[in-house]
């Protein structure tokens, strides 16, 4: 929620440089967890290299909800903001190069930030971004097939297509591997419309 726009407001750069010397560097093999479903957020994690995922367990298996790459951040929002039990677990996919930021940094860069010109504006727009991308994914997961969403990832986000394994994405799809290989075949064959 933080680092990672330092692109979009280079204006802004001279406060991420000042917090570079809190941050610990991490290069991290797959499938090392970062946070665990349970646990208190403690961190502000920010991606240099690799894909992540945050997913949690149901009956045993476990459900991915989002996946974040190359100069994106995130925390366990609400157990950060809150200090409660994540409902999700954080889990490099692939190798990868994160950066942790204590919470109490964190509060701090937030507290300069709030005296900034326009910031409270900067922080709405944001917020209002990641909220509909939240809304919008949840709507499709309502009103659309397997398939439609299949056919939306592959269209709007064709990265994580490319990136993610197969039983991941399946997971994220809320359908089976053997459903997502079906989908795939028919793709495969030509058939766009399901």
């Amino acid at each position: 929620m933080i680092f990672h726009f330092k692109n979009k407001f280079p204006q802004l750069n001279p406060f991420w440089d000042k917090y570079l010397e809190y941050q610990k560097r991490l290069e991290l093999p797959a499938k090392t967890i970062l946070l665990e479903e349970g646990k208190v957020s403690q961190n502000y994690i920010f991606i240099e290299k690799g894909c992540v995922r945050a997913f949690f367990y149901n009956k045993g298996d476990d459900k991915t909800v989002q996946f974040f790459f190359e100069d994106e951040g995130l925390a366990s929002l609400e157990s950060f903001v809150n200090n409660t039990p994540s409902a999700f677990t954080v889990e490099t996919i692939e190798p990868s190069i994160v950066y942790l930021l204590p919470k109490q940094y964190v509060t701090q860069l937030m507290d300069e930030l709030s005296r900034e010109p326009d910031f409270a504006q900067l922080t709405l727009r944001l917020s209002a971004a990641r909220q509909s991308h939240y809304i919008n994914e949840l709507v499709s997961f309502i009103r659309d097939t397997p398939e439609e969403r299949y056919q939306k990832l592959l269209n709007e986000r064709p990265h994580i297509v490319q990136r993610v394994p197969q039983h991941y994405i399946a997971s994220y799809l809320g359908i089976s591997k053997v459903h997502l290989s079906r989908i795939k075949s028919k793709l495969a064959k030509g058939k766009l419309h399901f």
